[in-house]
């Protein structure tokens, strides 16, 4: 199962990526545990994802709570809450 991982902002900056196409292993079901997953990719993805608590996520566009599953997602979006000011 090919996802799209989209990284914006800080993520993206501590990753040095603004998008890469992985492939997760068959256990790994939800958000939660594609950040635990993804953060074992570089010591950018374990910097980036550390804190899992600062980031929000979406699943093809929409946000996503991290218990949702993503089966059959097409594009995972990672990045800091969005702030205002």
């Amino acid at each position: 199962m090919d996802v799209d991982i989209l990284y914006f902002a800080w993520v993206r900056e501590r990753i040095g990526l603004d998008r890469e196409q992985v492939d997760p292993p068959i256990e790994v079901k939800d958000i939660a545990g594609l950040i635990t997953w993804l953060a074992t990719r570089s010591s950018g993805h374990a910097a980036a994802l550390a804190e899992p608590a600062r980031l929000r996520a979406a699943i093809d566009q929409r946000f996503a709570t991290f218990d949702a599953s993503i089966t059959g997602a097409h594009e995972v979006a990672l990045f800091p809450p969005v702030t205002g000011g």
